[in-house]
């Protein structure tokens, strides 16, 4: 799947709100932010001690992590605009959620196992020792919902998660929100009500207001 298809296949019915608003949550905006807590005196030290606890806790598997990021990376693959899933730290980003929402945890551990049983049945390899083109044979076996066959639904769970979870971390990261142009809030110049809006209510600028308070430059 090249990086359109990829993205495109984030809207079919799969993005999980749910997992995306935890994820803008502050304290949980992305991998880099949650395993950096020094230099933060406007959090509650509390918050920064349960980072820190969670930081140093591991859930997943070495195996469970390659896995993960070959995952990632298929979802978002690095491209001529921008890095992958993996460069923006994804994985780590939901090695962190699984520890602060321990909801996905065993989603997620049953979906990698199940993951792997197939590959070991079909390939007699795990996943992540798998060819890309078996891998990602897999992958579209299980990444379009109204496609899938039955018996894959399984999967299917398991890689809408992991896909939402994908998203979650790739597009709160400093790749992801390059990726979509997202500035955030800058300054600019203010100049003034507009002349409609004055009139209709009656009112108008005093020349000392003029001159000291609004600039009418472009």
């Amino acid at each position: 799947m090249n990086r359109r298809d990829s993205l495109k296949a984030l809207t079919i019915g799969t993005l999980s709100t749910g997992v995306l608003l935890k994820a803008c949550k502050p304290k949980d905006q992305n991998a880099e932010v949650a395993t950096d807590t020094k230099g933060e005196p406007d959090r509650p030290q509390n918050e920064l001690d349960r980072n820190d606890k969670l930081n140093a806790d591991k859930f997943f598997t070495e195996h469970e992590m390659a896995t993960i990021t070959i995952l990632a990376d298929i979802i978002i693959p690095k491209d001529e605009k921008s890095g992958s899933a993996s460069d923006a730290k994804v994985p780590e980003f939901i090695e962190f959620m699984v520890k602060d929402v321990p909801d996905h945890q065993l989603p997620m551990r049953g979906g990698l196992r199940w993951l792997d049983m197939q590959m070991l049945h079909r390939h007699s390899n795990p996943f992540k020792d798998c060819n890309a083109d078996q891998q990602i044979q897999m992958v579209t076996e299980i990444a379009y919902p109204t496609k899938a066959a039955p018996e894959m639904q399984q999967g299917v769970a398991f890689f809408n998660r992991m896909r939402s979870l994908t998203a979650s971390g790739f597009f709160t990261s400093k790749i992801g929100l390059d990726d979509i142009g997202y500035v955030g809030n800058r300054p600019n110049q203010w100049n003034g009500v507009p002349d409609d809006v004055l009139k209709q209510y009656g009112l108008s600028y005093s020349e000392r207001e003029l001159k000291e308070s609004i600039s009418f430059s472009a």
